[in-house]
């Protein structure tokens, strides 16, 4: 029996009325990778606070290495070995690697720092791990890989010996996924304990050793990674058998609905330059890349709310307006990025969220009143249509979990208020940015038949993803952003996942499969 690493036992947490974990016992061997899986909710987030000390817990007890771990104490945690690699990474680009490893280690009233032995245990920890990056780079310059790296050192150099890695490769390319599988081989050769959370299926099945799944706060099911399937580990997610979208290809293209022509954007937050692509109606055209290399720009363009600075955007044959109200009453649905900070207000009422985009419309406003009963009686039909579970209409929008917050705003996107079951109104343009972000496989389901399904009604479909799986699986044809620049759309069955992989690291100006 290999030793334990840790211990969790009878781990029970209630917020109100809410149990967030019940009575959960697990256990992590050293050397053993273990990955943690549920649905949005399932109440991963809340168990893994409470092992790192931002939540105590209301019963149960946790031990590392054979000691207890004292509750609500992240300073315990980190001194008992306990690391974590958030998917938000945590580091100040204007700062060397090395300044970033060693930030918060050494004490405030310590009158000098000690950076020649701080790079020297830098290096030897890298070395050991293989880990390969370069201490006095600026972190602002490097790749998203060789940053997750830089997160992984800092855990490491604090003495780690448990790691949680919260969606790892969400942000990855693949061959940057492959890399990080091959240390995560070394680190746990070498006896280091994972914990391994990931909505990846896939992944799940190929790092991991054993997997638990969690459910509604329970732990509902726990296996060896080689005796169980994809589709066992959805079901126990879900407490149903998931059915996930199959490549379907479109079968009837219509005329263009949008066509970019040599667009340049200002310098920012992010930069297009010298894009063109064309969107039609019956097709979903799916952007590849790491985030960062545009897609922020490219979605703000095509919603309204950035300008081109030189070439032509035209929806419809005509200029496309910088006016977000006007391209809605227009057809065009956005779903943003981020769905907590643009998506929704949280602290507005449900129907409130689900009337935003069209607030002054013929359908809910008479001057300067609002049709309350009509706006209401939306999203009622929304929250019907879209499965939109966890809250009524007059809750407050926070009180939905992230897949349901999602669903409501598919809803409001796809939904028009004229549309009937026997009459849909479909949007003529979706722009869908990364809309299965951070949902649990059944939301994702979900989500991505839908939006094949507007497809399938005419709607031309622009989805930004960062998910490889998701590119291939919905998108007709494909083009790679990076850098600000747009690579030669192809149909998604002329690329391979290693050239695909290739073009979003710049390291190929095309990568159609041979």
């Amino acid at each position: 029996m290999s030793e334990t690493a840790l211990q969790l036992t009878g781990i029970t947490k209630r917020f109100g009325s809410l149990v967030a974990n019940d009575a959960i016992s697990l256990s992590l061997a050293r050397g053993e990778v273990l990955a943690l899986l549920g649905e949005n909710g399932a109440g991963k987030s809340t168990l893994v606070s409470i092992l790192f000390g931002h939540y105590v817990a209301d019963a149960g007890d946790i031990r590392v290495f054979g000691q207890p771990l004292p509750p609500g104490d992240p300073r315990a945690a980190l001194a008992a070995g306990i690391g974590m690699v958030h998917q938000h990474f945590t580091l100040a680009d204007n700062l060397t690697v090395l300044d970033n490893v060693m930030m918060g280690s050494e004490p405030l009233w310590q009158l000098f720092t000690r950076r020649r032995a701080a790079r020297a245990r830098l290096d030897a920890v890298a070395r050991q791990f293989g880990l390969a990056v370069d201490p006095l780079a600026r972190v602002g310059t490097l790749s998203v890989g060789e940053r997750q790296r830089v997160e992984i050192l800092k855990a490491l150099y604090r003495g780690a010996r448990i790691l949680i890695l919260d969606e790892p490769t969400a942000v990855l390319t693949p061959q940057e996924s492959e890399a990080l599988f091959a240390v995560l081989g070394q680190m746990v050769a070498q006896g280091l304990s994972i914990i391994f959370i990931s909505h990846k299926l896939a992944e799940v099945l190929r790092v991991s050793d054993r997997i638990a799944v969690l459910r509604a706060g329970r732990l509902v099911a726990e296996a060896r990674a080689g005796e169980t399937t994809q589709a066992q580990l959805a079901q126990w997610m879900v407490g149903h058998a998931i059915e996930l979208p199959q490549r379907r290809p479109s079968t009837v293209v219509a005329d263009t609905v949008c066509e970019l022509r040599g667009v340049h954007t200002a310098p920012g937050r992010e930069q297009l330059r010298d894009v063109s692509l064309r969107l039609r109606g019956g097709e979903i055209t799916a952007i590849a890349g790491v985030s960062g290399n545009g897609q922020v720009a490219l979605a703000e363009l095509l919603c309204g709310t950035r300008d081109a600075v030189t070439g032509t955007v035209r929806f419809q044959g005509r200029p496309l307006p910088v006016r977000p109200a006007e391209l809605v009453a227009q057809g065009v649905a956005r779903i943003p990025e981020d769905r907590h900070g643009v998506g929704v207000v949280g602290d507005l009422l449900v129907w409130e969220n689900a009337v935003s985009e069209r607030l002054r419309s013929r359908h809910f406003a008479r001057g300067p009143w609002i049709r309350r009963t009509a706006a209401r009686a939306h999203a009622e039909a929304i929250l019907q249509s879209f499965d939109v579970r966890g809250a009524g209409a007059a809750a407050p929008a926070r009180a939905l979990s992230g897949g349901n917050m999602q669903k409501l705003i598919l809803g409001r996107a796809l939904r028009h208020p004229d549309s009937t079951p026997q009459r849909p109104v479909p949007p003529r343009l979706i722009v869908a940015h990364q809309p299965t972000w951070g949902l649990d496989i059944g939301a994702v389901a979900y989500v991505q038949a839908q939006l094949i399904a507007a497809r399938d009604a005419g709607a031309a479909v622009l989805l930004i993803s960062d998910d490889l799986d998701e590119v291939l699986t919905l998108g007709d044809q494909v083009a790679v952003l990076h850098a600000g620049h747009l690579g030669p759309p192809r149909r998604a069955e002329d690329w391979s996942r290693e050239a695909i992989g290739l073009a979003m690291a710049g390291a190929a100006e095309t990568g159609a499969a041979p």
